[in-house]
């Protein structure tokens, strides 16, 4: 029986399918493909994938289709690969649940690290760098339970929304999480949509965390899209 990590690459153009495949043969990956996203669909439950790669412009059904399909009873990480290029359609994928995005082209060594960083995800129960109630990163140290925050030992004061900001972030770090997730997440799902008050909290934490907050190296932005929390 094999141990080898399994992922269902969903992609109708065979030339892509193929060298997708190829590739993760090649790194010592199962490969299991799908042309349509009704194959896909009936797949997933059957085979067990680790990953799931999935093209959004299949020929039946829409990506994000499969996508919100999947999402209802599996936390299976998905990563989108996908022609589509608009900051709307990589948002919409991320909020439906995506774990990352892809745009093609692509390269093999962007591929494999989204592969790897989804599935360091899975098998740390998606806390990121978190072990326990301690999230550690390059000289930052966030204790969740004690809600302090240290950087090369010295305490940095936030803000309960700040510090509930950097929370959210440090628990998916290495995840992209868009504008209106973290709003909602921290003001509910009511909330007006205003990117505004977002982006002064993350100024001020920037400005607290950062050495130099032009050039971050703890929390970066994904531009019309939202943030990511660097990761080991």
């Amino acid at each position: 029986m094999s141990n080898k990590l399994k992922i269902l690459v969903v992609e109708d153009e065979e030339a892509i399918s193929n060298f997708i495949a190829t590739t993760l043969k090649a790194n010592d990956y199962n490969v299991i493909m799908a042309r349509t996203g009704k194959e896909a669909l009936s797949m997933i439950p059957s085979h067990c994938p680790d990953v799931i790669l999935l093209d959004l412009g299949l020929p039946d059904i829409d990506g994000i289709d499969i996508l919100q399909q999947i999402r209802e009873w599996s936390n299976i990480p998905v990563i989108v690969v996908s022609a589509r290029t608009e900051e709307a359609d990589k948002v919409k994928a991320l909020d439906m649940g995506a774990d990352d995005y892809i745009a093609k082209p692509f390269g093999t060594s962007e591929l494999l690290a989204r592969i790897r960083t989804a599935l360091r995800h899975v098998a740390k129960g998606g806390s990121g760098n978190a072990i326990g109630d301690v999230f550690t990163l390059r000289g930052l140290t966030i204790n969740f339970d004690k809600r302090q925050i240290t950087v090369d030992g010295k305490d940095v004061h936030l803000t309960q929304i700040e510090f509930k900001i950097v929370s959210l972030l440090a628990k998916s770090a290495g995840r992209v999480l868009t504008y209106d997730y973290i709003i909602t997440e921290l003001w509910g799902p009511y909330a007006i949509k205003d990117n505004q008050i977002l982006r002064v909290n993350m100024a001020n934490i920037r400005r607290k965390l950062e050495k130099n907050p032009a050039q971050p190296q703890y929390i970066f932005t994904e531009v019309g899209v939202g943030y990511r929390m660097a990761e080991e």
